[in-house]
């Protein structure tokens, strides 16, 4: 059995019950055959890829707090720290019900490559809760952060881990937890990120993920002959990195016609109207069903579907494993020409291998949707120095940080004889990076 083969398998008996984690680990060591087989002996020697898939430190804790009407909930806490071998941990926290430790290593795993591609001295982790922030008045909301800092503060700090924002935790979440670290602690520190502009935020912050999802889709189309003006583009999701991708689009000249949420979908043919969204979901905090009353002349359906319409880009920003073989095979059928991923592994591998097979430029979350956490690093920079950087700097920063990822995925897959494929790129220049700094350290 190939060493590879060995630690996969090894990976799903010690972490049973833990299907995303697996997929991750299976995803990311499958595309790296080429390099752990080239270096097998010396790999094995160093259980390099043992040490890789062991976080060097996992925290779960309860988090109890009290609701509106004095009653006492309890919820599980959650923090990852999986690598630290280019500089601290990095990576946001998740507030969602789905959450537990099989999802949390997953991300924290992906979040390694993810933040070795940026360029910038940043490792990975990941955190979270299976608290639902949905429908929480706001002081219920900043009793459950307060609680759930009071705990992870012993372990974080901003030169050890740096959290950050995610799904279910926006600026609002992040200020309660920022106020109470420092209420805690006594210092003032870029310990998060993702913070308001009035204490250490950093401009652009909130748009980097959808902004840097286009500019890295708009490089790959470039590089092929291709360009994204006056393309057909279809967007699941309607959160921060859903509209702002959509903006973005718009922007560099496409038509955004779909967006999504847990229960529905929209398909607005005439191009989704981003200020309506906007309206919607970060200002009154409602469901899709309110965008026809904005747009008369789209479509609002239930459940699935966003990846039915004929498209020539699908961008799915939503969570993982959004994107199945059956949608894969509608993307094809309609003509789909590239795939870029927007959430944290929302396409599923059966579902990747088929739009790779039938030609369909594909880029992986770990390089798509890096955008964010650069920007992270960019905000973390900016409280080192105590300076703040405009918007067009931090906007510029991003592109080139972006321009980068493409390019150095799009080498790392040419080197090793797999042009085109760049899931495989993407893993591979994310590694190697990594494995140096490993191997520089000595074993720890």
């Amino acid at each position: 059995m190939s060493y590879i083969d060995e630690v996969i398998e090894q990976v799903i008996k010690q972490n049973p019950a833990e299907p995303e984690f697996h997929q991750a680990v299976k995803e990311v060591l499958e595309s790296l055959r080429v390099v752990v087989d080239a270096n097998e002996e010396t790999f094995r020697r160093d259980a390099l890829l043992e040490r890789l898939v062991n976080p060097e430190r996992q925290l779960k804790f309860r988090v109890p707090w009290v609701d509106d009407k004095g009653q006492v909930h309890v919820n599980t806490g959650y923090r990852v720290q999986f690598n630290s071998a280019i500089g601290p941990y990095k990576g946001g926290i998740r507030l969602h019900p789905s959450v537990n430790l099989g999802i949390i290593k997953f991300l924290g795993f992906e979040q390694i490559f993810k933040n070795s591609l940026t360029g910038l001295p940043i490792g990975g982790g990941k955190g979270g809760s299976d608290f639902d922030p949905k429908g929480k008045s706001d002081r219920e909301i900043m009793a459950f952060c307060q609680s759930f800092m009071t705990e992870l503060c012993k372990y974080i700090g901003a030169d050890t881990d740096v959290p950050a924002g995610d799904i279910g935790t926006g600026a609002r979440e992040i200020g309660y937890m920022f106020g109470q670290y420092k209420r805690i602690k006594g210092v003032f520190e870029g310990v998060l990120t993702g913070k308001g502009l009035s204490y250490g935020g950093s401009l652009a912050r909130t748009e980097a993920t959808g902004y840097g999802l286009l500019y890295i889709t708009d490089e790959m189309l470039r590089s092929n002959g291709h360009s994204i003006k006056g393309k057909t583009v279809a967007v699941s999701g309607a959160g921060n990195v859903a509209i702002y991708a959509a903006q973005k689009a718009q922007q560099l000249g496409a038509k955004v016609v779909t967006v999504s949420d847990s229960n529905g979908w929209i398909y607005d043919p005439d191009g989704i109207d981003v200020e309506a969204l906007k309206d919607i979901k970060e200002v009154k905090r409602l469901r899709l069903t309110e965008y026809p009353k904005y747009r008369p002349n789209a479509e609002y359906h239930e459940g699935r579907g966003v990846w039915s319409v004929k498209v020539d880009i699908a961008l799915p920003c939503a969570t993982q494993n959004e994107l199945d073989l059956e949608d894969a095979k509608m993307l094809v059928a309609n003509g789909v020409m590239a795939v870029a991923e927007g959430a944290n592994m929302p396409t599923t591998m059966e579902a990747t291998e088929y739009l790779q097979k039938n030609g369909v430029y594909f880029l992986p979350g770990k390089a798509a949707n890096a955008g964010g956490v650069a920007t992270s690093a960019l905000e973390m920079s900016q409280n080192s120095e105590r300076l703040s950087w405009s918007f067009e700097e931090v906007d510029s920063k991003l592109q080139g940080i972006m321009v980068n990822i493409f390019k150095n995925l799009d080498a790392a897959a040419k080197k090793y004889g797999f042009e085109g494929n760049y899931v495989v790129g993407a893993n591979i220049a994310g590694f190697e990076k990594v494995v140096a700094a490993m191997n520089a350290q000595g074993i720890i």
